[in-house]
């Protein structure tokens, strides 16, 4: 498997980010970690062995990335709106700076996709709704995606609300942004085990907001036995992953 370990320096956060690549070729992933995880997450608990069938083939290449989560969304020393101010800087990081080193060492100027476990998930779902032209597929798996989880009841904060998928999804009503997700793979997974339960009311939120919206996605719920826990999400991710490649 064709591994590197590469970094940029980011204008936007104003430091190097570290950045993993996996794989050679075939549809770019990008991933974001759990909470407190780092961009070698993702290879440390074995999700990237779990698809390796699927790097090897050269369908698909993973890019794990870096966060500032301890400095945004985690950091409980700061208000929700300076939560957000961090977050809304780590999303120009993204956009502006690592989408286009991954085209620029790829050479794939198309669509990418999204992907993550608990945080990452919430990051993975936020950054595809709020960006469908530049993200055309997620797999998000056990995510919490109500704002309120980070710090309690934001007010009427229009930065922090507008990264509150099961907020702002309400409300959106674009008809570019809906014929977007319409055209797009969308993936919402969670179990009903061991530490699930404060991910399942904004799950479920999102739910019967895309039903009541008619966005197509393919939400599954798993059962009592599964747990928030990587031992799954090494299940889930190439059972989705097959879904989407071999449609």
């Amino acid at each position: 498997m064709h591994v590197e370990f590469r970094s940029h320096w980011s204008s936007h956060l104003n430091r190097e980010m570290a950045i993993n690549r996996y794989g050679h070729a075939g549809l770019p992933i990008v991933v974001f970690p759990s909470s407190g995880g780092s961009h070698s997450e993702y290879a440390d608990f074995g999700m990237i062995n779990a698809c390796r069938e699927y790097i090897e083939n050269g369908q698909v290449q993973f890019f794990t990335l870096s966060t500032v989560d301890s400095e945004s969304w985690l950091n409980k020393q700061k208000s929700m709106h300076d939560r957000a101010q961090m977050h809304s800087a780590y999303e120009k990081y993204v956009i502006n700076e690592a989408v286009p080193f991954i085209k620029y060492e790829t050479g794939n100027y198309g669509p990418m996709m999204t992907t993550g476990c608990s945080m990452g998930a919430y990051h993975a779902l936020n950054f595809f709704l709020q960006h469908p032209d530049v993200f055309r597929s997620t797999i998000a798996l056990s995510g919490i995606y109500d704002a309120r989880y980070f710090g309690g009841d934001y007010g009427n904060d229009p930065l922090v609300y507008q990264n509150s998928p099961s907020d702002y999804i309400w409300n959106q009503n674009d008809p570019w942004f809906i014929d977007q997700y319409r055209q797009s793979d969308i993936i919402i997974s969670t179990g009903l085990g061991d530490w699930e339960e404060d991910g399942l009311p904004s799950y479920f939120t999102l739910r019967e907001a895309f039903n009541e919206k008619n966005i197509p996605a393919w939400f599954d719920v798993w059962g009592d036995d599964v747990s928030h826990d990587w031992i799954w999400w090494r299940h889930q991710m190439p059972y989705f992953l097959d879904k989407v490649i071999n449609k």
